[in-house]
């Protein structure tokens, strides 16, 4: 989602006329866009702001914004406060406050409305931003913002507000307009991509948008993420296998393997009702890869209970486990109910021994794919290789001296590790 605002606003600022520099102290903009989901992130997030602190001394009239879920949906003087060398602070995914003040400057006309903000500040087409290493070929696509499901431990609902659907006529154009400047595979996002729709009454869910983006001339891969447990249901699995463009790949997080835990985190489900949804998954979609997202150390986890994430993960044999050592964050209820009780030694403990499970299950998983031809999407040149990726999201490199960004290629794969593969473009199929 950040990479998406990120592009929004870079778009923005090209269209009134500046220019992308790599060099921080070169700039008359810096906008430093952030997260706090993790406290992690949040520390790196200061270290950087602070350090940007004595460029805008050296130079006043440097503007620096500060934008994302550190600075959330509400104006907060502690911010100000805390940070008085930052012009201006921007909730998530909404330009219009830098946008605003920079026109100010110029003395010319503001943005007029918040409805403007996300997806009309830029009249009727989004220009993608400038990139040194060619043509931009994946985007992601903001569907939903926001949450309402409010998980025990995310702070998201609380820095990026309620849930809020765009029009599906309004995702289209967008698509389209991407799709004219080279796009071959957009993402779509929100924090729980399977609830589109869902706050606004008769509104169409995500399948109907499947199919209005499939009818698109030049899009070749649609993408979706992330989805929750207790509304990837039937209907929405039957239409990732029946539209050819939706790719065979889905991220529907467990986040725990004991039942308890999962009650804690007010996930509402359980760890059987996962099993059968990922059996129904792999049932209707062959070939599917699937990925998951797995807290270790939340409040009074004790060994058995992460024993039973680890022997879940081992048991499904998912394709990718993003892993995540529990940290307490600002309102959310285990912050403010439940005691941090495992201590950071252990908590990389247990991080450790499922990021060891993940590496020996997805290298198991890739070698499958060692002597097969698959199609890759080419998304740039990393070194003397091209980089893309598969239908199911596995990262291929390989070597060819022709122009193939954004191309669809054919690629036997000649070696396979748990994170990426090399092979070489099949000439003639």
């Amino acid at each position: 989602m950040n990479v998406a605002d990120s592009q929004r606003v870079a778009s923005a600022l090209e269209r009134l006329g500046y220019q992308p520099t790599s060099k921080a102290d070169q700039a008359d903009v810096i906008m430093l866009n952030t997260c706090v989901v993790r406290q992690s992130a949040e520390d790196k997030a200061h270290g950087r702001l602070t350090s940007l602190r004595p460029l805008k001394e050296n130079r006043p009239d440097l503007v620096i914004n500060l934008m994302g879920c550190m600075v959330g949906v509400m104006d907060n003087q502690q911010m100000h406060e805390r940070y008085p060398f930052v012009d201006v602070f921007s909730p998530p995914s909404d330009p219009v406050p830098l946008i605003d003040h920079l026109l100010n400057l110029e003395g010319k006309e503001t943005v007029e409305t918040e409805t403007q903000s996300r997806h009309e500040i830029m009249d009727d087409e989004l220009l993608l931003p400038q990139r040194e290493q060619g043509r931009l070929v994946s985007a992601y696509i903001p569907v939903v913002y926001g949450c309402s499901h409010a998980c025990t431990y995310c702070v998201i609902p609380f820095r990026r507000g309620v849930e809020r659907s765009r029009p599906i006529n309004e995702i289209v154009v967008e698509v389209e307009s991407l799709v004219s400047q080279g796009v071959r595979e957009v993402t779509l996002l929100g924090q729980i991509v399977d609830r589109y729709g869902m706050d606004i009454e008769g509104s169409p869910g995500l399948s109907d948008l499947f199919s209005a983006l499939h009818e698109i001339d030049g899009l070749k891969r649609i993408r979706f993420l992330t989805s929750h447990p207790n509304w990837m249901n039937d209907e929405l699995i039957k239409a990732v296998a029946s539209f050819p463009k939706v790719c065979e790949h889905i991220e529907v997080p467990i986040q725990s393997g004991d039942d308890e835990i999962l009650e804690r985190m007010h996930r509402g489900y359980t760890s059987d009702d996962y099993r059968r949804l990922i059996n129904r998954i792999r049932e209707t979609i062959p070939g599917v890869s699937i990925a998951t997202d797995i807290i270790v150390g939340f409040p009074g986890e004790t060994e058995s209970q992460f024993q039973r994430s680890y022997d879940l993960l081992e048991e499904l044999a998912l394709d990718v486990a993003h892993l995540a050592r529990y940290s307490p964050r600002p309102q959310t209820v285990s912050a403010r109910r439940m005691q941090d009780d495992i201590s950071a030694e252990e908590k990389m403990r247990r991080f450790r021994a499922l990021e060891e499970l993940q590496a020996k299950i997805a290298d198991r998983i890739n070698a499958h794919f060692v002597g097969n031809t698959e199609e890759v999407l080419v998304e740039e040149k990393h070194d003397a290789r091209w980089k893309g990726r598969t239908r199911t999201n596995k990262l291929v490199f390989f070597e060819s001296e022709a122009d193939l960004l954004g191309e669809l290629v054919k690629v036997k794969i000649e070696w396979a590790g748990p994170w990426s593969m090399i092979g070489a473009p099949v000439l003639n199929d």
